[in-house]
């Protein structure tokens, strides 16, 4: 046990800071999925911002992919089309991850949101590649 939080320990002392922020990022993007399907999220008081759900869902997961794809933007799917990993495998669970919400209690299954996800995806690929980690 102590042997692996020491090599966990030396890694995270080896991180550059968008690794240690996408790693944290992360966290942050599963808790938040998680408390979704257990229906605890803040909902009333979320309900204030207006279109909360929809612009959450876009900012959600442009952040996830601008990070992503700065921490993997070398991880190429296709070699002779040289396709950037991150944005098309995170596009992927994204897609499974929403259709599943319609087999969740506390989910359902909006097209909307769908949309929102994938355009999330998008921006943040697009500022990722506009920051020169595309090639």
């Amino acid at each position: 046990m102590k042997a692996q939080l020491r090599r966990v320990s030396r890694y995270f002392l080896r991180c550059s800071w968008i690794e240690g922020l996408a790693l944290l990022y992360a966290s942050l993007f599963l808790i938040v999925l998680v408390a979704a399907y257990r229906g605890q999220l803040p909902l009333e008081q979320l309900s204030r911002i207006p279109y909360y759900d929809k612009l959450g869902h876009v900012l959600l997961y442009a952040i996830a992919t601008y990070l992503g794809h700065q921490v993997c933007y070398r991880w190429r799917l296709f070699g002779g089309l040289r396709l950037p990993a991150f944005p098309i495998l995170f596009g992927i669970a994204t897609v499974a991850e929403e259709l599943t919400q319609g087999l969740a209690p506390s989910r359902t299954l909006d097209p909307i949101d769908l949309i929102c996800s994938v355009g999330g995806i998008f921006l943040g690929y697009g500022l990722a590649a506009a920051s020169g980690r595309s090639k």
